[in-house]
């Protein structure tokens, strides 16, 4: 099976999102947690990701039901949450994902159903099958939690947030330290025996290798704006010593 490569979305461009799938990512993250993105934004991103042929994914800052159900009205495919640490906030979460009699999910026509193209029925079934519901562990309470957040119902794939745990674990923004790497093993191992795929974000070629030979099947390439600060300021430096 292949690897599905993704992309933490911070710099709040409709083109970048349609470049980065001709670029060749399978989905990429619009967050709705640190960037102050408007509904008609997010919408254009949906689209370009849609014409760019990756799969639009949104981060919530929370289990909001009303702002869950809104983005995905809107197209995406995926809804990743910011620090679930709780069985409650899982249920939660993939309740306002899913439609009766799997969830508690709102219908509606629109451009999810290609104004009407597709039968309400059939889009039902199909988005109860194909919306990911990811929790992102971002905390010591999140990684105690996890074998029974795993048990959940409805949990797709679980991704790691390895800044904020370093930061929850008092360790101050050290997303490669060893408690921190000890940590995210656990996950991994935990998602492993629960049959759930986890969603490592590899930060050297140490940690590539690791998750490499662990064979993982989702990957995040991290965030657009480092990835670009870095390939700007290396082409920068270039021109400059030749």
């Amino acid at each position: 099976m292949p690897r599905s490569i993704g992309l933490l979305q911070s710099v709040p461009s409709p083109l970048l999102c349609e470049m980065l799938g001709h670029a060749g990512y399978d989905f990429v993250l619009l967050d709705l947690e640190h960037v102050l993105l408007s509904p008609d934004q997010l919408q254009h991103a949906i689209r370009a990701c849609e014409l760019g042929g990756c799969a639009p994914w949104v981060r919530v800052p929370e289990v909001d039901e009303k702002l869950i159900g809104r983005v995905l009205d809107a197209g995406a495919r995926g809804v990743v949450i910011s620090r679930l640490e709780t069985v409650e906030q899982a249920e939660r979460a993939v309740a306002a994902a899913r439609f009766p009699p799997l969830g508690r999910r709102g219908i509606t026509g629109g451009r999810v159903t290609g104004f009407g193209k597709t039968a309400l029925p059939d889009y039902i079934e199909q988005a109860n099958r194909e919306i990911h519901v990811v929790p992102m562990i971002e905390s010591e309470a999140g990684v105690r939690a996890l074998p029974q957040i795993l048990a959940v119902p409805g949990i797709s794939l679980v991704m790691e947030g390895a800044l904020d745990l370093a930061l929850d674990l008092g360790l101050g923004p050290q997303p490669l330290h060893a408690d921190v790497w000890q940590r995210l093993q656990d996950i991994a191992d935990c998602c492993d025996t629960a049959g759930i795929p986890f969603c490592p974000n590899p930060r050297n070629e140490q940690q590539l290798r690791y998750w490499a030979a662990r064979e993982v099947r989702w990957m995040l390439a991290g965030e657009d704006r480092g990835l670009l600060l870095a390939a700007l300021r290396d082409r920068a430096a270039a021109l400059r010593a030749s």
